[in-house]
């Protein structure tokens, strides 16, 4: 940790925490600043070349990361600041986020493999390029997102507001369709019905 956050100088990025150079892993290596998962993707990468039993998790709040070492508790990790989390601080970062009735579980501290890392990774980069209206990257994030999990409706309900940005609104129409049929009680489900209609409505005033 020394080595990574001392002598090379990585950091989280505490002034521009949602600029989209701290999740592009080459801007990070060039800035030396990034966020959680950008830092602790390339600490995994670091660990494993060096044997270090490090894994991902991803917790509700941040991504962390875990020392596993055998026979010993495992230590939990920041990888925005490299410090150690306690158990105590995961409970109140949980609290913060999910109100004064959540309580730390197991489930909360699981390793996840690469796909679940490349999954978060994808959504905090898209969020970051929808922030600066760079649509194009972000869809490309989405529909690389989807390889993953191609039937997942909140995706495709960001894919959709994605086109409806670049002016794609049937495709936008059928994304949204596609998020109100299968979350009907999504409370986001009413709005996309109305922006259906207004969509629809402006594609046949363009076509007249």
């Amino acid at each position: 940790m020394r080595l990574f956050y001392q002598e090379w100088g990585f950091s989280g990025d505490r002034e521009a925490y949602f600029d989209s150079r701290n999740a592009f892993i080459d801007q990070v290596l060039q800035r030396r600043k990034g966020i959680p998962v950008s830092l602790g993707s390339l600490l995994l990468y670091l660990g494993h070349k060096l044997g270090f039993p490090l894994n991902g998790i991803s917790f509700p709040t941040q991504f962390l990361l875990s020392l596993n070492w055998s026979g010993e508790r495992p230590i939990y990790l920041n990888p925005f600041n490299g410090e150690i989390v306690s158990q105590h601080t995961l409970q109140a970062w949980l609290v913060g986020h999910k109100g004064p009735l959540a309580k730390l579980k197991p489930q909360h501290l699981q390793s996840v493999d690469n796909p679940t890392i490349i999954g978060r990774w994808l959504a905090l980069l898209k969020s970051a390029l929808l922030r600066e209206e760079r649509y194009t990257l972000a869809l490309r994030c989405t529909d690389l997102a989807l390889t993953f999990v191609p039937d997942d409706p909140y995706e495709i309900r960001d894919r959709g507001f994605i086109y409806q940005q670049l002016q794609c609104h049937q495709i936008a129409i059928s994304d949204y369709q596609y998020f109100i049929e299968h979350c009907p009680n999504d409370p986001a489900a009413e709005l996309l019905k109305t922006q259906v209609n207004a969509l629809s409505h402006d594609s046949q005033v363009t076509l007249h």
